[in-house]
C-alpha cells in the first residue's frame, strides 16, 4: 500500500531528533528479530522469485503441503499468483482472467473454498489509496490447482461494498468451517466486516461490520480448523478465540520480527505458528510458534509496546474511536514534520 503507512510514521518518530540528512535508498528487508519474539522464531525462507518484489499476502495451500499463496501489491504487475515452497522457490505461477478480473491494489490473499466445496484461493482487490475513494472493492477466487505449475484460469469476481461507506483495506480472512468471507479495513479505528454468508457473483455484495480491530491493520488470517484468527499491524498481532465466531475474545499478543514494511501473516499448515512476510526483493518469510492458549497473555504480549492493544473480552481497540483518532492525527503530524525535515 502506497500511502501514509505506519512503518513510516513510526520511522518519523525515531528520526525526528536527528539532523537533518539525505534520504538513504531502501535497504532490502533484514527481518531483524525483535527482543519479544516467542521462543523458537526463526527466518522460514526468503522470496527468491525475482518477480515477487512487493509480496502483500500470504496463505497456505489448502492441498499442497510446504507450499504458500502470494501476489505483489498494486504497480506494474499483471493480475498473477504465485505458489513459493518452503524454500521461497515459486513452484507455480496462476495468472488470472475473467470478466472484473484487474490489478488495481490487490493486498490481501487467502484459502477457502468454491462453490462445489473444493480448496479455492481467493484474492483481495481491496486497497484504496485513496482512503474510500472506490465505490467498492473486489475478491477474485479461484480452484486451487491439483497440480503445480504455470497456467492460466479464469476467475469468479465479487464485487463487495461497505455499508458505511469506502474505507481502505489490506487484511482478509476466510473462515474454513463455514466459508465466510471477512475484511478488516486498516484505519485509526478500523473494523472488522463480514460479508454475507454466500458471495454472489451477479451482485453488490454488502460489507457490514461486526467488530472494531487493530490500529493500521496489514492482515489476517484463520487457523486451519478454525478455531483462532489473527490481525497482525505493523508492530505485532493479536490472536482471537473464534470458538463462536468473529467477533471472538482476544486471548494472546503476538511478537512479530521488525520487518521494513510487514503485510502479510498466514497460519503454518498445523496452526501452531504464524508465517509474517514483508515486502520488499527477496524478502524473508518468518515462522513465530504461537503461545499456548489458554494460560493467559504471553509475557511478550503484556510488554507489547503497541497503542493498540486488545482488550482482554471483545475486539481489537481497547479504546473509544475519538481517543484513536487523537492519537492518529499527532502521529501523522509528527510524521508530516519529519518529512519536511528529510526533504529540507
Amino acid at each position: 500500500m502506497r500511502s501514509i503507512a505506519a512503518p513510516a510514521l513510526a520511522a518519523a518518530l525515531a528520526v525526528l531528533p536527528a539532523a537533518p540528512a539525505a534520504a538513504d535508498p531502501v535497504p532490502v528487508p533484514s527481518g531483524t528479530p525483535a527482543e519479544d519474539l516467542p521462543d523458537g522464531s526463526e527466518e522460514l525462507f526468503r522470496m527468491s522469485d525475482p518477480r515477487i518484489v512487493e509480496s502483500s499476502g500470504l496463505a497456505a495451500s489448502r492441498l499442497h503441503d510446504g507450499v504458500y499463496w502470494t501476489h505483489n501489491d498494486s504497480g506494474d504487475y499483471g493480475p498473477e499468483v504465485y505458489a513459493v515452497d518452503s524454500t521461497g522457490a515459486t513452484v507455480a505461477t496462476v495468472t488470472l482472467s475473467g470478466a472484473g478480473v484487474e490489478v488495481r491494489d490487490w493486498e490481501a490473499i487467502a484459502v477457502g473454498t468454491d462453490a462445489e466445496g473444493a480448496p479455492a484461493v481467493y484474492v483481495g482487490d481491496i486497497g484504496d489509496n485513496f482512503q474510500g475513494g472506490w465505490p467498492d472493492i473486489r475478491v477474485y477466487r479461484f480452484t486451487e490447482p491439483a497440480e503445480l505449475g504455470d497456467t492460466a484460469v479464469e476467475a469468479t469476481t465479487f464485487t463487495l461494498a461497505y455499508a458505511d461507506g469506502g474505507r481502505d483495506a489490506e487484511a482478509m480472512m476466510v473462515d474454513p468451517r463455514d466459508g465466510r468471507l471477512y475484511v478488516v479495513s486498516k484505519e485509526v479505528a478500523g473494523g472488522v466486516y463480514a460479508a454475507p454468508e454466500r458471495l454472489d457473483p451477479e451482485g453488490v455484495n454488502t460489507l457490514t461490520r461486526v467488530d472494531s480491530a487493530p490500529l493500521y491493520a496489514t492482515d489476517a488470517s484463520f487457523s486451519p480448523d478454525g478455531a483462532h484468527y489473527a490481525i497482525r499491524t505493523y508492530w505485532g498481532a493479536t490472536l482471537y478465540d473464534a470458538a463462536d465466531g468473529v467477533s471472538g475474545r482476544s486471548v494472546d499478543r503476538i511478537g512479530l520480527p521488525e520487518l521494513d514494511q510487514g503485510e502479510s501473516l498466514a497460519f503454518d499448515h498445523d496452526g501452531a505458528a504464524v508465517l509474517a512476510g514483508t515486502e520488499g526483493p527477496g524478502s524473508p518469510v518468518w515462522r513465530v510458534p504461537l503461545p499456548a492458549v489458554g494460560a493467559g497473555p504471553s509475557p511478550e504480549a503484556a510488554e507489547e509496546p503497541e497503542a493498540t492493544a486488545a482488550p482482554a473480552e471483545r475486539g481489537g481497540a481497547g479504546a473509544s474511536p475519538l481517543i484513536w483518532t487523537g492519537v492518529g492525527l499527532a502521529v501523522v503530524l509528527i510524521g508530516g514534520i519529519a518529512l519536511l525535515v528529510r526533504r529540507a
